[in-house]
């Protein structure tokens, strides 16, 4: 039997209350430079560690041990995949010191699929974690929500159908129109993919999610995204359709944990490196949304010709995040470089939401407007 381990739950859900700082990280690993975005996560005394996707690698590595270039490497003579998972026993091991004194809630990755015999995906990472699927009336342990204190957040499955006759869409318009803005004012969503991304890596990877859910989290006033998937640092402005919007969500991609792959460097907006459209559907839930854009700067083109207006800042450096809910309407982010002392940030902004300015439609509205459509 282990030692016995014990840790302080979530506040109560309140708009009063709210965790004091909750970790946001993706893409870790057990690298190197894990062990530097762990020890200088740790140093920030998180209340709630949020994992964002791709959590061990272990589909990188042979089942001799022996590490791997591919994402499906299978026996010459047998369709079955190797993935070594003992991997995830060496990342619980070495997680253990952070996850057993501070909750972790993590979602899944596309490292997480781990295709093996019987057509098996994501059972690795079932198996090894705890989700509230069902206590957010979710059907599948991969698309679920929770509230900590005055936070309600959405954590969906960037790997699990999600077009408006799916389950997970359905379950997402129902968990939205059940979120109580007067006990959880805060709004966070995540998944793995993300939408606004001006790196050349996965460009535009996720368009036909962005496509189907967008104007759902725009119309009930979702606060925050949370991303992984490019491993690299970026936040957006406030946008909705890739336009500039004081109602809009903010996107962060914090993909920059430290997995054994190579950081993404290039954007798809210098000369020369914006990506083949050919080259850019989603390769894992199948289907083609990404088009040249019809309007704005980029009219006619696939990328823009600079930085677009969307994107605030972005970097290319390992690190994680700090969320600090303030208030009903102030949270302070700040992004931790690992080449950073601990008590410096790279990046600091205060998010401000403002119900006043943007009205969210109310339930019976929404509602109605489901049925016009249905």
């Amino acid at each position: 039997m282990s030692t016995i381990y014990h840790f302080k739950t979530m506040p109560i859900s309140s708009p009063k209350s709210y965790p004091k700082r909750i970790a946001i990280v993706g893409d870790l690993g057990l690298t190197y430079n894990t062990t530097s975005t762990i020890n200088h996560l740790t140093g920030n005394n998180p209340d709630l560690v949020l994992l964002v996707g791709d959590v061990t690698y272990a589909n990188l590595y042979l089942t001799n041990g022996t590490g791997s270039d591919c994402y499906s490497c299978s026996f010459p003579d047998t369709p079955i995949h190797e993935t070594y998972q003992p991997r995830w026993d060496y990342w619980g091991r070495y997680m253990q010191p952070l996850v057993s004194k501070i909750p972790i809630m993590v979602l899944e990755g596309n490292h997480e699929i781990e295709e093996q015999a019987e057509n098996q995906t994501f059972a690795a990472y079932r198996s090894r974690f705890a989700f509230p699927s069902k206590e957010s009336g979710s059907s599948s342990q991969l698309y679920y929500s929770f509230n900590a204190g005055g936070i309600h957040f959405i954590m969906l499955g960037g790997y699990v159908a999600y077009n408006k006759s799916d389950d997970q869409y359905k379950w997402l318009e129902k968990d939205l129109a059940n979120v109580d803005r007067t006990v959880t004012p805060w709004l966070v969503a995540t998944w793995h993919p993300p939408w606004y991304s001006t790196y050349t890596a996965h460009y535009r990877e996720a368009e036909c999610m962005k496509v189907a859910m967008e104007e759902l989290l725009y119309e009930y006033g979702v606060d925050l995204v949370f991303n992984g998937h490019v491993h690299a640092y970026e936040r957006s402005n406030r946008v909705y359709n890739y336009t500039l919007d004081p109602c809009g969500l903010v996107h962060i991609t914090v993909g920059d944990g430290g997995n054994r792959e190579k950081m993404a460097i290039e954007h798809a907006d210098e000369p020369g490196k914006c990506p083949e459209p050919s080259s850019t559907p989603d390769k894992f839930m199948g289907g083609f949304c990404a088009y040249n854009f019809t309007s704005g700067p980029a009219a006619g083109n696939f990328c823009w010709d600079q930085q677009p207006e969307y994107s605030a800042y972005r970097e290319s450096s390992f690190g994680h995040g700090i969320l600090e809910v303030k208030n009903e309407t102030h949270a302070l982010w700040t992004w931790h470089r690992n080449q950073d002392m601990y008590n410096k940030a790279g990046d600091i902004i205060y998010v401000v939401r403002q119900p006043e300015k943007c009205p969210i439609k109310p339930k019976k509205q929404m509602m109605g407007d489901k049925a016009k459509r249905d």
